[in-house]
């Protein structure tokens, strides 16, 4: 097996365009992967549970589990960005404390964050408005996801300190693994022990805590300054508080962002279940088109983090303009395609023999027609986000986000939906919300390169 080391990548010399897509396509295959988690819940709770409401009860906790998880995975961004700097600087006496205080960190606030959740489950839940007949399933399905939020958030940051060093594929590897043992515990559970939705559950999190412990024997295998040792296990403050300067402006913003869609669950749990489950299902297929395009999020982060840490302002630009013009093209094609098979893709997740599939699979149709079709601005909007970050930029990012998306989808929901209260008026919000977002990242950027021209002039 190659090292570590000889996987690591120096993004600030040589040329630019085919590195970055290099490293993305790794990115993009895990966040693939890691996708099939929830994907193969809901297809075999779907199909093979016996349970009308199962897949209804599994998409109730969608939004509540990413905001709590995005909460997790947003600090985890703070150590890619100090870690990538730090390597781009050539300061590799300082990159072996960020990574043991991240995953120290990881661990430790993972077991406190979830905690807190799996208490606070039903409640919130039920401020959710979710429906009572499948109440009670989600609160079981999301309690046992939250037990493995410590598994979750040492992956999370362990995968950003590889794919900060310029290595993209050993995360690759490790999902690849535990995604098959996903997947087949999925049936084993399910088909085999008839647990439905606590099978999933308990499934998803085995695996997540697999891809944990493969983490960090990969981080203890590497021959570099990232390489883990048990015996330096522990936190230091000067390296906390620099991953937490990116991270928790990271972190509230993914969780603001989650709490608008927490908010927009609350008006999908009006409609029918017929629905409920149909937006479920379709939200899990556009997954696979907002996977793709945010690999290169972590690869405009990775990228110009190093050159900024190497004071590369003419490989910024680039760099830049490089991820936008793949994130647009990836983004084009992997919609139109799942636009194109739109009805095959929403079959593969429902029980053909169950009276209501029909009107399950044309809602979600429907709605991955409508959403995919402008789907590429939120790869743009994400795009933008990693590149600020990646120069060190984290607050503005959040703020525009505050009022491109959150505010939005809010005001939405809230006082417009009500008065169109169908399907696609709700629907609306989110084209709007990454239209304004990216115009909002557009002028943060060119506020940011202005500035970077007195900072990193030669």
């Amino acid at each position: 097996m190659p090292t570590a080391q000889k996987k690591k990548a120096d993004f600030t010399k040589g040329k630019l365009f085919i590195p970055i897509l290099t490293f993305a396509l790794p990115i993009m295959a895990t966040g693939l992967l890691q996708l099939l988690y929830n994907m193969a819940d809901q297809m075999v709770v779907g199909r093979f549970s016996g349970d009308a409401n199962a897949l209804a009860a599994v998409g109730s906790t969608s939004s509540l589990t990413h905001l709590i998880v995005n909460f997790l995975i947003g600090i985890s961004t703070g150590t890619g960005v100090l870690v990538a700097q730090l390597f781009g600087a050539k300061r590799h006496e300082r990159i072996s404390s960020a990574v043991h205080t991240s995953l120290t960190f990881a661990l430790f606030g993972g077991i406190a964050v979830g905690a807190a959740a799996i208490f606070a489950a039903e409640w919130l839940l039920s401020l959710m408005d979710t429906k009572p007949e499948v109440l009670a399933s989600a609160t079981l399905y999301i309690r046992i996801i939250f037990a493995g939020l410590p598994g979750a958030a040492v992956y999370n940051f362990g995968a950003a300190v590889l794919r900060s060093m310029g290595n993209s594929r050993t995360p690759l590897i490790i999902l690849s693994t535990t995604g098959i043992l996903n997947v087949l515990l999925n049936l084993v559970f399910v088909i085999a022990l008839h647990m439905s939705v606590a099978g999933v559950a308990l499934a998803t999190i085995i695996a997540q805590y697999a891809s944990a412990v493969c983490v960090v024997v990969a981080l203890a295998r590497a021959d570099g300054p990232h390489r883990f040792c048990f015996r330096k296990i522990g936190i230091e403050l000067s390296a906390l508080a620099q991953v937490l300067r990116v991270g928790l402006p990271s972190a509230l913003q993914g969780c603001l962002f989650s709490f608008s869609n927490v908010l927009i669950q609350s008006a999908t749990n009006t409609f029918p279940t017929t629905t409920v489950s149909a937006f479920s299902l379709a939200n899990t297929v556009e997954g696979l088109t907002y996977t793709a395009m945010n690999s290169f999020h972590h690869a405009a982060l990775t990228v110009c983090g190093q050159n900024y840490g190497a004071g590369e302002r003419a490989r910024l630009r680039l760099a830049l303009l490089y991820s936008l013009a793949q994130v647009t093209a990836v983004g084009l094609i992997v919609a139109g395609i799942e636009i194109l098979f739109a009805e095959p893709l929403a079959v593969l997740f429902v029980d053909t023999s169950l009276p209501e599939a029909p009107l399950i699979v044309d809602a979600a149709v429907e709605r991955m027609r409508f959403m995919l079709a402008t789907y590429v601005l939120c790869g743009i909007m994400d795009t933008l986000t990693g590149y600020l970050r990646g120069i060190g930029y984290s607050l503005w990012p959040m703020f525009s986000c505050v009022f491109g998306v959150c505010a939005i989808r809010v005001v939405w929901s809230t006082f417009v939906f009500p008065l169109i209260p169908t399907p696609l008026g709700l629907l609306v919000c989110f084209p709007l919300s990454w239209g304004v977002t990216v115009l909002l990242h557009l002028v943060t950027c060119a506020f940011a390169n202005q500035k970077l021209k007195k900072e990193l002039a030669p």
